[in-house]
């Protein structure tokens, strides 16, 4: 089961390739595009100052996926610092996904799992133990999404979001290899 897992994954890998999808790193001439994808693919949308802080404070965690020179997904989080998601007691410095998102036509190519998996592999270089995020509840292909990365539920957080939706927050252990 490990090895087709590991097929499976390696599958997905190679069909974002064979597509020539380049994972990169945010740069402020991105904004406008990121800003676009945002507004097209969630409720939940942000000003240019949000992004550009997380950017300069954290520009490892945020990258952008692009085809031909077009931007048709991103990820940006930042590292907190906190209560653990898997043990009782103590702090810990842990990733926070905050917004991914995928133009619809490029979805279910493996760009989000390739962008959730850049991401975290960034987080660990800041010495984050962890990474969570939160949910829809009803967007199930991206807990299904997370799910296969390993992500577990932690708890739901009631009317999360300004729709009154609820949210699970997943989390996952790091450093984890997701390759």
């Amino acid at each position: 089961m490990l090895v087709e897992r590991k097929d499976r994954k390696k599958a997905w890998l190679t069909m974002v390739l064979e597509l020539n999808y380049k994972f990169r790193r945010f740069k402020p001439s991105d904004l406008e595009g990121v800003i676009r994808i945002n507004r097209e693919c969630l409720p939940e949308n942000y000003t240019p100052l949000f992004f550009m802080n997380l950017y300069k404070r954290f520009p490892e965690t945020f990258i952008v996926a692009e085809v031909n020179k077009e931007i048709v997904g991103y990820i940006m989080c930042r590292i907190e610092t906190g209560i653990p998601s898997f043990k009782l007691l103590g702090i810990t410095k842990k990733g926070h996904v905050i917004s991914i998102a995928v133009l619809h036509n490029h979805q279910q190519k493996g760009i989000g799992y390739a962008l959730m998996r850049e991401s975290t592999q960034a987080m660990v270089n800041y010495k984050a133990k962890e990474c969570y995020l939160e949910v829809r509840e009803s967007n199930l292909p991206a807990v299904g999404l997370y799910k296969k990365l390993g992500f577990e539920i932690a708890r739901t957080l009631r009317n999360y979001y300004a729709d009154g939706e609820d949210a699970f927050v997943m989390a996952i252990q790091l450093p984890v290899s997701m390759e």
